[in-house]
């Protein structure tokens, strides 16, 4: 493998460059998002799927994801970081017009387990160069990107409740959206870096168990996405059911709780250059379990909304550092990020439904107990991120490229 320093292989200015269009890259892939869950009403209604269908359909996007994660190390290998990132970006964004297009539960399950296959190899391409970009940079990003992935979120949100407000259909709306993201991927994908493997390096297998490394640090990133889901979804009923506040304001703490996550995403890079990886997350946790402590035992809505709003503190800069930590713990990165993405989303997947039928069996504030025991996990979990503490890693192993994606000498 090349073993140049930074300065000889990219140059300094490069990398920076390349920081950026990662940037922009995170937040393409978020628009593509925001912009889909605004719509799925209308996608609903077009399907003439029931709540129970619509339900079964929106699993798809995470089994494709799921299923699909594994092939991106092997893309990556044959076409270069580049070239595999523009392609596979492109048929993420792409692939939001199809849901829009189906006209039955059945087309409509296939349309979104091509929309999560496509998200989830294109998620771990640009969370591997995200890495490597931060291993060259020897400072932390991986918070700040997910913060511009949280930002584009917002943005495609925000012009779907405009298109939906207006009654645009759907397919002309996510066409258009599609069209534009796709040029701006493309557009972004330019100044990325050109990471390539060795001629004779061995290609890595296209599907294969995450290794154990993985396993280990995605529990961590389990803990962090289940509070997160279920946080998501259930903080506005949890504050009209139990609360019983209006409408409104329960519809407020989830916003909240949607702008302290990107905030704190995009703040978190300098907290973690600060104290570290492994004692961010670790106060992380601590705020997020007084966080959840303060849903259950909340007298009022006021205080429960300030604890969802330390939850979404204390988990926002977890599955980041999990991607970082999970980019330096072996000699295959992609294959480690494709199986820590895995476990993420299954918890994500698995989250809000996990909720409810414990709610339904006992009560929403027991559910959210669970979610506090998680939370606490997240302390006595911190110590296996320490992989991705770069101040735990020497400048010239910090610089030198990773065994699975390195480009030759020019």
């Amino acid at each position: 493998m090349t073993t140049d320093s930074t300065e000889t292989v990219f140059g300094m200015e490069q990398v920076r460059r390349a920081r950026f269009a990662v940037a922009a890259v995170f937040a393409v892939h978020g628009a593509v998002t925001g912009s889909f869950a605004t719509r799925v009403p209308w996608i609903q209604d077009h399907a003439g799927a029931g709540a129970g269908q619509l339900g079964l359909a929106l699993a798809f996007p995470a089994i494709g994801a799921s299923l699909a994660m594994p092939l991106a190390g092997a893309i990556s290998h044959r076409f270069g970081a580049r070239t595999a990132l523009r392609g596979l970006l492109a048929l993420w964004t792409l692939a939001l017009i199809l849901p829009a297009l189906a006209p039955n539960l059945l087309t409509l399950c296939a349309a979104l387990f091509v929309y999560g296959a496509s998200a989830g190899m294109s998620d771990v391409a640009m969370n591997a160069l995200g890495v490597e970009v931060e291993n060259r940079l020897d400072k932390s990003i991986m918070s700040g990107l997910h913060g511009m992935w949280s930002v584009g979120a917002l943005v495609g949100s925000a012009a779907g409740t405009v298109a939906a407000h207006l009654g645009s259909d759907a397919r002309l709306h996510h066409t258009i959206a599609a069209v534009v993201l796709t040029a701006l991927g493309l557009i972004a994908c330019q100044g990325v870096l050109d990471l390539r493997s060795e001629p004779d390096e061995e290609p890595p297998p296209r599907f294969t168990l995450p290794p154990k490394s993985a396993l280990i640090i995605g529990a961590v990133g389990f803990c962090a996405v289940f509070a997160e889901g279920a946080s998501l979804d259930w903080s506005a009923v949890y504050l009209r059911d139990i609360m019983d506040t209006s409408a409104g304001l329960a519809a407020a703490s989830t916003t909240a709780f949607a702008l302290t996550m990107a905030v704190a995403r995009i703040a978190g890079d300098k907290v973690v250059d600060r104290f570290g990886s492994v004692r961010t997350v670790r106060v992380g946790g601590v705020l997020a379990t007084f966080g959840g402590l303060l849903v259950v035992a909340s007298p009022n809505a006021v205080l429960a909304m300030c604890g969802f709003g330390l939850l979404g503190l204390g988990v926002a800069v977890v599955v980041p550092l999990a991607f970082a930590a999970a980019g330096r713990s072996g000699p295959n990165p992609s294959q480690a990020i494709a199986g820590v993405a895995t476990i993420t989303y299954t918890s994500g997947l698995i989250a809000p439904s996990a909720i409810g039928s414990l709610a339904e069996a006992t009560s929403l504030v027991v559910s959210f107990g669970l979610v506090t025991v998680l939370a606490f996990g997240l302390v006595l979990g911190a110590g296996v991120l320490r992989a991705g503490d770069r101040r735990a890693v020497s400048p010239s192993d910090a610089a030198a490229p990773s065994a699975a994606a390195a480009e030759p000498r020019p």
